[in-house]
């Protein structure tokens, strides 16, 4: 049987029945995982140690953190900086929607809209409407609206979902970035402290030792915890933008009545390798 022709026996199957998946948030056991580690490898080598070195200041700590929370807000506006533990929660709960599955649910959809009309998407509306994109999308298509409209549209959506997270990122790199500098500027601040005790030799060595506290607070809370974050809003972001991405192809061609074929194609070249789907037997 040729190519066409399976195809063409698909088309005129059955019923199609759709299940859409609605993303939900689960704990991202990676990341979790990943600062639990490391922060414990910290804090072992620390136990470990010969000495009875005492690692904990408040003085340094409240300059790091209080500090850096200070320095980043000057950077941005409240409306922004209001969002941040959001922002910190997204990095570590992430909503889940496997490339693939979204790509099947994409070409049940559009197979029926081929072999029925998209008014016959008009039905699915609640069962899409688990994902608010995906349920925008189908609503375009059965209004009527063009594929090029539809991408405009949607497209708009995916560009402002883009800024949002890369202003949300920007933060947490911001924030990883100033917390070094103020655990240096908290080490000048405790060397200026030391000399000023000269004249007590048996109080330089501890003075020094809360002086090199902010530096290791600052090291530790940029480069283990907030830029590791960062760039996992990063990431996370790139994923859902990739899922719209696949929504917005799949509406378009839907408006376009364009063959599901040419559809599971384009969808698979957005799709990692990994991820790619074969639709059509």
């Amino acid at each position: 049987m040729s190519t066409d022709a399976a195809q063409t026996d698909q088309l005129q199957a059955g019923p199609v029945e759709i299940r859409v998946a609605a993303p939900r948030m689960v704990p991202d056991f990676i990341t979790i995982l990943g600062l639990v580690f490391a922060l414990g490898l910290i804090v072992a080598a620390i136990a470990m140690g010969s000495s009875n070195a005492n690692f904990l200041n408040a003085p340094s700590f409240l300059i790091v953190v209080l500090g850096t929370m200070a320095a980043t807000s000057v950077s941005y506006a409240w409306s922004e900086l209001k969002h941040v533990p959001g922002i910190i929660g997204n990095a570590i709960l992430r909503r889940v929607t496997k490339p693939s599955v979204m790509a099947r649910t994409l070409m049940d959809i559009a197979v029926l809209a081929r072999k029925k009309g998209v008014l016959a998407l008009a039905p699915l509306e609640e069962e899409v409407s688990k994902d608010s994109f995906l349920g925008r999308a189908v609503q375009l298509v059965t209004d009527g609206f063009s594929g090029e409209d539809i991408e405009r549209v949607l497209g708009q959506e995916v560009d402002s979902l883009a800024e949002r997270h890369r202003r949300a990122a920007s933060i947490m790199r911001r924030a990883s970035e100033i917390a070094p500098a103020m655990g240096l500027i908290g080490t000048l601040v405790g060397l200026v402290q030391m000399l000023a005790q000269l004249d007590d030799p048996s109080a330089i060595g501890p003075a020094m030792a809360v002086a090199l506290l902010t530096t290791f607070y600052g090291a530790i809370m940029g480069t283990v915890i907030l830029a590791p974050l960062a760039a996992k809003l990063e990431r996370n972001s790139n994923d859902e933008a990739m899922i719209k991405t696949l929504i917005m192809t799949a509406a378009s061609a839907m408006a376009r009545q364009e063959n599901p074929r040419r559809l599971e194609l384009i969808l698979n070249s957005e799709l990692p390798p990994e991820e790619r789907i074969v639709y059509f037997e």
